[in-house]
């Protein structure tokens, strides 16, 4: 075969070989499009620990948990070699929030943080900042208006705080965002207040406010959600992350009263364990 065939064929192939990569890439992309995105609120006790995987892949662990409860629930929704995850947000700095970060600041790679801009003065709030600083992690304050881009079509929307709470409370400074996917919502209430519901109220409507599932804020304290909220928000699913037999109480009859008036379904994990929806942006389906 002369050197020109040779050098002609070759570029044949190559042709071929591009056509095939690129008619794989659209493929995937194709295939990401029709999976569906995974959300978990975790079994970690008294606390708070909710997981998102988009159907892009990127994950995001709002919350921890108490100190060292976090990683059996999570080995539910993500594989044990997977020792990578893309987001940490920090609603509230108290440790029924964040304990669990230092086994996952431990044991997985972290693309960075996001943070309320409040403080707490324990030892667990010190040893999850140390930790962050000495892993070099990059971390940010929420502001209202961030997106979050999960991928395919997810994301993630910061509705508070809208301004610098950093001397509030931690739970009036919760950060409050909304995750969509399709036509599909959740709202994130972290351990935000009445008063800090009031704000979100005040500047968004109820159109946008409206959601599939409404995480309840402060574990079902009936010092959040208040009627006027859950009545934008006007959800199917109210879910609620409490521990067996705590000692607060939680969830509250007032606030089991106000979801029951709208005639919400309420997932607790004190009664079901590890809760999960996958969301394909069209139906919600509980696992």
């Amino acid at each position: 075969m002369s050197k020109e065939s040779i050098k002609k064929y070759g570029l044949f192939y190559i042709f071929i070989l591009l056509l095939i990569f690129v008619s794989f890439l659209f493929y995937f992309d194709w295939q990401n499009s029709y999976r569906k995105l995974t959300f978990g609120m975790l079994d970690v006790g008294q606390g708070d620990a909710l997981f998102i995987e988009s159907p892009s892949g990127v994950q995001m662990l709002i919350d921890g948990g108490p100190i060292h409860t976090i990683l059996a629930p999570l080995s539910k929704v993500m594989p044990l070699y997977d020792k990578k995850i893309d987001v940490l947000m920090i609603t509230n700095p108290d440790a029924d929030h964040i304990g669990g970060f230092i086994d996952i600041l431990k044991n997985y790679e972290v693309g960075y943080v996001i943070e309320p801009g409040t403080f707490n003065k324990s030892k667990t709030y010190q040893s999850v900042e140390n930790l962050i600083k000495e892993k070099g992690i990059k971390k940010i304050i929420a502001q209202k208006g961030m997106v979050l881009d999960l991928g395919a079509g997810a994301k993630t929307e910061i509705l508070f705080p809208d301004r610098d709470v950093s001397y509030w409370s931690t739970n009036d400074g919760s950060i409050v965002s909304k995750l969509t996917y399709g036509k599909n919502s959740i709202m994130l209430m972290g351990d935000s207040t009445k008063m800090t519901e009031a704000i979100v109220l005040s500047e968004n409507s109820a159109q946008f406010l409206k959601s599939d599932i409404l995480k309840i804020g402060h574990h079902g304290s009936h010092t959040s959600s208040s009627q006027a909220f859950v009545q934008a928000v006007v959800p199917t699913y109210a879910l609620i992350s409490d521990g067996k037999g705590n000692s607060y109480g939680h969830p509250h009859q007032e606030t089991l009263d106000t979801l029951n008036s709208f005639g919400i379904k309420i997932l607790r994990t004190d009664l079901l364990g590890t809760i999960i929806f996958k969301i394909d942006g069209v139906v919600l389906s509980l696992q």
